[in-house]
């Protein structure tokens, strides 16, 4: 082996860097999950239809609580998970599940979004 071929001490391998990106993405999306939460209810909450819904309980969301329910313990529980995943084995499922908690909770986002 040359000693070019050979990488540095400090640089980590791609396969490292690609786990501290999966825990990045994963830590960022669960401390994203309330205030993403609350600045859709806020924004809901400031339009017509929103504040109309809260005082007179008139033109409010069909969408069902349930799904909203769903979309936020699925975002949290699949960030848990990619989080408790072990680094460097099973890359491809904890990468699906940091694609699965970002996908639920800006469908989550988008179903608050849909009831303005």
């Amino acid at each position: 082996m040359t000693a070019s071929s050979r990488l540095p001490a400090d640089q980590p391998s791609p396969a490292r860097l690609s786990a501290r990106a999966l825990t990045t993405g994963s830590v960022a999306g669960l401390v994203l999950l309330l205030p993403t939460v609350v600045l859709a209810w806020v924004v809901v909450l400031a339009s017509e239809r929103g504040s109309r819904c809260l005082t007179y309980g008139e033109q409010c969301s069909r969408v069902p609580g349930d799904a909203l329910w769903a979309c936020f313990w699925a975002s949290a529980a699949l960030g848990v998970l990619a989080l408790a995943w072990p680094r460097t084995r099973w890359a491809p499922a904890r990468c699906a599940a940091v694609v699965l908690q970002w996908g639920a909770q800006l469908t989550l986002g988008a179903l608050i979004l849909a009831g303005a």
